[in-house]
């Protein structure tokens, strides 16, 4: 079974949250995720949701802190997820390589039909988000 490392990122701009939506052609295509991707050989989980960030949605970021991490097994694959906190540092979120972006109130994301790798969080981080939000 393969295994992957995926680095996603939370970004946050003090109300809302920032979600993709895979392409259609992807491993659970169509479904919303937190945007980022596979880290490559010898790259850290930090440079690559620097790197994914720019090449999904055309952004420049600040890793923040790692929030939550966790392991999905699909039937064919193994994949272990990093969340991490970011902060917007140049551009303008536009769906590159992905279908839809969407700004949303952390009490919208049960709303969506995530990846079920990030199903697990989502009560957690709208409960996490609502906190920050004050």
């Amino acid at each position: 079974m393969r295994t992957y490392e995926v680095a996603a990122g939370i970004l946050w701009n003090g109300s809302q949250v920032l979600i993709a939506r895979r392409q259609s052609g992807d491993h659970q295509g169509g479904r919303w995720e937190f945007p980022g991707g596979k880290r490559h050989a010898g790259e850290s989980i930090e440079a690559c949701l620097r790197r994914e960030m720019l090449e999904e949605v055309g952004i420049e970021i600040e890793v923040g802190l790692l929030w939550r991490a966790l392991t999905h097994v699909y039937p064919d694959r193994r994949v272990s997820l990093y969340f991490h906190f970011c902060d917007l540092l140049s551009g303008t979120p536009t769906p590159i390589q992905c279908d839809e972006l969407r700004w949303i109130h952390p009490a919208q994301l049960g709303d969506h039909h995530f990846v079920e790798g990030d199903l697990p969080v989502l009560p957690d981080l709208a409960r996490d988000l609502i906190v920050m939000a004050g």
